[in-house]
């Protein structure tokens, strides 16, 4: 999860490159429940997509589950399976980058933008949607080859690119839920970070436009974190917890919010609290990627030493 906006790790503020990856990881959880004949859409009641039974179990096996490791597995089912679904090769490719592959990284980046351009025709929605994604990955891989400095023209370019394609795909459907979603998370981004600009006009997008409903949630608690509004970050975080469960991930982002909270109140119950949900994220942590494993470890190391 940590490494599904590469691009701009690089060339971004932390706080900034965080949401922007929550942007991405947003977007590709297309898929929540199976339907027999055609792949859910949990964004549209109307003119559902066909995406694929394999992709939806990958996806699912992420966002809903937090399982990496039978997202691997459904993901090489859906690469043989599902062909032409950009989301496959999309997460195939950030996959990649969390493993440090990066002769894989550059296989699956290009195969998201070729995928999504052939996608363009008969979905501009998706299509240019999925192009926008394939730009960013691809731009991972010249940051690594060519290094921060030396690469970072290159790689901004793409980022021109990519704000034509997502300008392409609202025209073709601009009150489409999974388009609100990324694009909410995207302001909500830049508002959290600007000082001029306003998050709450990006938080109603998210609740009023974006969907699934957990996700938009989630991206809502996210940003209530990053304005030490933890109130508000709990009650969201909360409502997320209504359909994701099983997430160690979601436990995780709680921990963060009730430490912060009790940081802030100095409340000393808050942060056993907190600890006890970074101890619940990682008795799943065979499911997760080893990086993020080790942050939880040491955010839940410097709750306890709080404590002392």
């Amino acid at each position: 999860m940590n490494a599904l906006f590469p691009v701009l790790q690089k060339i971004m503020p932390p706080k900034l490159y965080h949401l922007v990856m929550v942007a991405f990881v947003a977007t590709l959880t297309l898929n929540v429940w199976v339907n027999t004949s055609w792949a859910a859409d949990p964004f549209r009641t109307k003119e559902p997509r066909n995406i694929g039974n394999k992709t939806e179990a990958a996806f699912k096996a992420i966002f809903q589950q937090g399982d990496y490791q039978v997202a691997e597995r459904y993901l090489k089912e859906a690469l043989s399976q599902e062909p032409n679904e950009p989301l496959s090769y999309a997460m195939k490719a950030s996959l990649a980058y969390t493993n440090q592959d990066w002769v894989t990284l550059d296989t699956y980046s290009k195969k998201t933008s070729e995928i999504a351009q052939n996608l363009i025709s008969s979905d501009p929605l998706r299509g240019n949607l999925y192009a926008a994604v394939g730009l960013f990955l691809e731009g991972a891989v010249i940051l690594q080859r060519e290094g921060t400095v030396k690469g970072a023209p290159q790689a901004l370019s793409r980022l021109q690119q990519l704000y034509q394609h997502l300008d392409k795909a609202e025209a073709a459907s601009p009150n489409d839920p999974e388009l609100n979603l990324i694009k909410g998370y995207m302001d909500l981004m830049l508002a959290v970070n600007l000082p001029f600009a306003n998050p709450e006009q990006a938080i109603q997008k998210l609740e009023k436009n974006a969907a699934p409903q957990y996700l938009a949630d989630r991206g809502i608690a996210l940003a209530y974190r990053d304005l030490k509004q933890y109130s508000q970050a709990l009650d969201y975080v909360n409502r997320a917890f209504k359909v994701t469960t099983d997430n160690p991930e979601l436990y995780y982002l709680k921990a963060q919010i009730l430490r912060e909270k009790a940081n802030k109140e100095k409340n000393s119950e808050l942060m056993q609290e907190a600890i006890k949900h970074f101890d619940t994220a990682l008795t799943k942590k065979s499911q997760l990627p080893n990086d993020l494993v080790r942050q939880i470890e040491r955010e839940r190391r410097r709750a306890a030493e709080s404590l002392k």
